[in-house]
């Protein structure tokens, strides 16, 4: 099977940027923990507005096990009233290109 990447971005309502952060960054030992995750790592945009997850499972079974593990559901509660709009989620396979350490995650 292929791995599977995930980048969902977060846009929190002005003023809820913190609460966001503290919320994913209280999920994430958590889902480190999840079978199948091999990269579960929060990012801020430089302006400090959005947050974007960069994922790497180990297939789409473990991915979907994820979307309904008691992490994801408990980081989903504790976001549903500080977001902007909807999560922008995106799921990806890889193309290997160029030097092997660099060119895939």
């Amino acid at each position: 099977m292929s791995a599977v990447i995930v980048v969902a971005t977060l846009s929190p309502q002005p003023g809820k940027e913190q609460a966001v952060k503290d919320a994913i960054l209280a999920a994430i030992d958590k889902v480190h923990g999840e079978p199948g995750c091999d990269l579960y790592a929060l990012h801020q945009a430089a302006d400090g507005t959005d947050f974007v997850m960069i994922e790497k499972w180990e297939s789409a079974d473990a991915l979907k096990v994820h979307g309904g593990a008691p992490a994801l559901a408990e980081l989903g509660a504790a976001i549903a009233d500080s977001l902007a709009g909807p999560l922008d989620v995106k799921t990806f396979t890889a193309i290997p290109a160029g030097d092997a350490g660099k060119g895939a995650l």
